[in-house]
């Protein structure tokens, strides 16, 4: 069965979630193929009371291996951007789109990143939806182009709008939508920005500190 001929991670989510227990429930995911090559399914993870949420792609190949969402290189990276922004990296929810890590081959004891098609994040989206129904945040950051085109849907462009807080949009209905998102790049672009890495670096926290504003 093919991802577009899979029914989605409906099927899994829990009628009435919390975060252990959809925690619990993404493991037994076969909404897509995904599940195939990961270790596990990473939900998000952080302070379930937060205002702000952090949204990004996909789990990394540490992230898959841990079972924790931002617990690799841009993990670290976006902890010191927030910290720079003022926010504390324990007061937010930090998770991705997608919820299995996507990759082809190995680069050493690596492996290699591959980023999620449209249908997986379409298949993944119930999880993300049901994450909201728990967290009810103020606003959301959105980290880079995956997870702004499942926001905003296939037009989004980083550059057009990053670091402009905007009402949560019609394209991803979730129950008690945040009051604001505000796009962003994500922080693994900032580590492959090698010449230009520290600018890279003070615009995400610039963007971070017009987040931390409006909370």
């Amino acid at each position: 069965m093919t991802t577009d001929e899979r029914p989605g991670a409906q099927a899994w989510v829990p009628e009435d979630p919390t975060l252990p227990a959809l925690r619990e429930a993404v493991q037994g995911c076969r909404g897509c193929e995904l599940y195939r090559d990961a270790t596990q399914g990473v939900m998000g993870d952080g302070d379930p009371d937060a205002a702000l949420v952090l949204l990004g792609e996909q789990p990394g190949d540490k992230e898959d291996q841990e079972g924790e969402p931002f617990v690799g290189p841009a993990g670290r990276l976006l902890d010191e951007a927030l910290e720079d922004a003022g926010i504390a990296p324990g007061s937010v929810f930090k998770t991705n789109v997608v919820k299995h890590f996507r990759w082809s081959g190995m680069r050493g004891k690596r492996r290699i990143h591959q980023s999620p098609h449209k249908a997986h994040v379409t298949a993944c989206s119930p999880w993300l939806e049901a994450e909201f129904r728990v967290l009810r945040p103020t606003g959301v950051v959105v980290l880079g182009g995956t997870a702004g085109k499942a926001v905003f849907g296939a037009s989004f462009k980083v550059g057009e709008t990053r670091g402009r807080p905007l009402p949560w949009p019609d394209t991803l209905p979730v129950a008690n939508p945040p009051q604001w998102v505000l796009p962003t790049t994500h922080p693994s672009a900032v580590l492959r920005a090698r010449e230009e890495r520290q600018a890279s670096y003070d615009a995400l926290v610039a963007d971070l500190r017009v987040a931390a504003s409006r909370l």
